[in-house]
């Protein structure tokens, strides 16, 4: 496909994607060549104007390294309906975004949702991904999580009705879930086998996170082939993980990644 970066106002890009409209991004670019690039990988019906998101851009600001975060197709400034979304869709982002964004090795930074996309991405990219730090990571999340949860005259009624309204503590009125996501899904579920990842590897996950369990966090270390993995579980965290210690965290784990070697 054809992908163009052009501006855009309000101080974000635009990639624009054929038939698919366009990615809002915002980069900050350093010609730090000591240091990889950074992008932050949100979570389900996120933005890019997210505390970590933003935070990020700040500490990349102060550390001088390039940054970039994004939206997925339907969700925040870019274009596309949220329910017309899919995991590989999302995941099609954000590859077009280290393909046609950003330059030479890669700290893909995922959080909840975005730990399940930047897991995938570095097995699409594997020469382009420095390191992996996951932020209460939400792999198979469409499967473990929502399918999971129902039961068997629920799944009846989402099949027949091809759509479901999930409570959400951060939206009063919750928000859609389509079969297709789903279904789609299952075609990138990276739970059930070995993933062949062999970069550095880091996951925080709150203790206390009713939303994503720390569990899931756990299983994906498992999975994953490097021998460089670890775990890092924040006593009393919840799902956000945006307290300063848990972002204290964050950012030794970004100096730590960053200046080591390939």
């Amino acid at each position: 496909m054809n992908h163009s970066p052009l501006c855009a106002p309000m101080g974000f890009s635009k990639l624009k994607r054929e038939n698919t409209g366009f990615i809002a991004y915002n980069r900050f670019y350093k010609k730090n060549k000591n240091l990889p690039e950074i992008i932050f990988l949100g979570g389900l019906k996120s933005n890019m104007s997210g505390n970590k998101a933003t935070y990020l851009e700040m500490l990349c600001k102060d550390r001088e390294q390039t940054y970039t975060r994004f939206d997925y197709l339907g969700h925040g400034l870019s274009s596309g309906e949220f329910v017309q979304g899919t995991i590989g869709q999302w995941l099609s982002d954000a590859l077009a975004i280290i393909d046609h964004v950003t330059q030479g090795p890669l700290i893909l930074i995922g959080s909840s949702m975005g730990g399940w996309l930047m897991t995938l991405a570095a097995l699409a990219r594997p020469e382009r991904v420095h390191a992996l730090i996951g932020i209460a990571s939400a792999p198979d999340f469409t499967e473990e999580l929502i399918w999971a949860s129902l039961t068997e005259n629920q799944r009846k009624d989402f099949v027949s009705q091809g759509i479901i309204q999930a409570p959400s503590q951060y939206e009063e009125e919750g928000f859609p879930i389509t079969l297709q996501l789903i279904e789609e899904g299952r075609d990138h579920l990276v739970l059930p086998k070995v993933i062949d990842i062999h970069c550095p590897v880091h996951l925080i996950h709150g203790a206390a996170d009713k939303d994503v369990p720390w569990m899931l966090s756990r299983r994906l270390a498992r999975r994953i082939k490097s021998p460089e993995v670890t775990l890092t579980l924040v006593k009393n965290g919840d799902h956000r993980l945006n307290t300063p210690h848990a972002l204290g965290r964050l950012r030794s784990l970004i100096n730590e990644v960053s200046l080591m070697k390939d």
